[in-house]
């Protein structure tokens, strides 16, 4: 299904998003968080991706290697906390689950492809944040939407690309524009509505406070879809389906059923 389809055809993705994998169930952006969303009943996730230093496309949020890996312990302080700086070989030799909790000591970084297989053999969806390493915004788009056309070819729904970085969304275009963007936004800054088109991009996910009737009807106008970040209560939640949007991205998998 290409991005010309969805324009035209039911939305294929399901509204209940879990956020990083299972949101605070479980390490961010690991195999263990995507079993954890998928064990609560999720068939859709978001998820980070980035590049190393030698072009392998990895699952981290953070710019930095410190808030969710034992990167302090196990590099050498005198070597940069930047993780894009780092050739796989050494990232993929950091625990990625200890910070959580003791029960995910020694959980490892994921490769994209090693959590695209999971999602493919499982019949899951997946919402892909682009997040690139300071100066490779362009590079990473690109790659990110290579990988994901390679990896996706012949699968009946692909993956859903998105980022706040529009440089990054640029690169997915120009690589592979047959490939679903949405455009991620903090706020509905003038020309916000103009940029998504420009992009060709078939949604727009942003906080979820910004939506109103106003801003809904705008995106709906112009053939966008609307989908939210990160709503982990009940009323935020009701007032976004009242409002008919279309994707709710959640940390709070242990509460909110994704059937209903």
């Amino acid at each position: 299904m290409t991005t010309a389809c969805l324009r035209t055809h039911a939305w294929p993705y399901p509204r209940w998003i879990a956020h990083r994998g299972a949101g605070k169930l479980a390490p961010e952006n690991t195999l263990a968080a995507f079993r954890t969303g998928a064990a609560h009943g999720y068939r859709m996730f978001e998820c980070d991706v980035k590049l190393s230093l030698d072009g392998v496309p990895f699952l981290l949020h953070d710019a930095t290697l410190q808030r969710t890996t034992n990167a302090n312990d196990a590099l050498d302080p005198d070597l940069s906390d930047v993780a894009g700086e780092h050739p796989w070989g050494t990232l993929v030799l950091l625990d990625a689950g200890s910070w959580h909790s003791r029960a995910f000591a020694g959980e490892p970084l994921p490769t994209f492809e090693a959590i695209a297989r999971y999602c493919l053999h499982n019949h899951y969806f997946l919402n892909i944040e682009i997040k690139p390493t300071q100066g490779t915004e362009l590079e990473t788009g690109r790659a990110v939407a290579t990988h994901a056309a390679r990896l996706w070819q012949g699968a009946p729904v692909p993956p859903l690309l998105t980022s706040f970085d529009v440089p990054a969304l640029e690169g997915a275009l120009q690589a592979r524009p047959e490939l679903p963007r949405g455009l991620l936004l903090e706020t509905l800054s003038p020309g916000w509505l103009e940029t998504a088109v420009r992009l060709g991009c078939v949604a727009v996910v942003c906080d979820h406070v910004l939506w109103d009737s106003a801003s809904v009807t705008q995106a709906k106008t112009a053939g966008l879809r609307t989908l939210s970040y990160t709503v982990n209560d009940e009323a935020a939640a009701q007032r976004l389906l009242d409002l008919q949007t279309d994707g709710i991205i959640t940390d709070r998998v242990d509460l909110f059923a994704p059937a209903s």
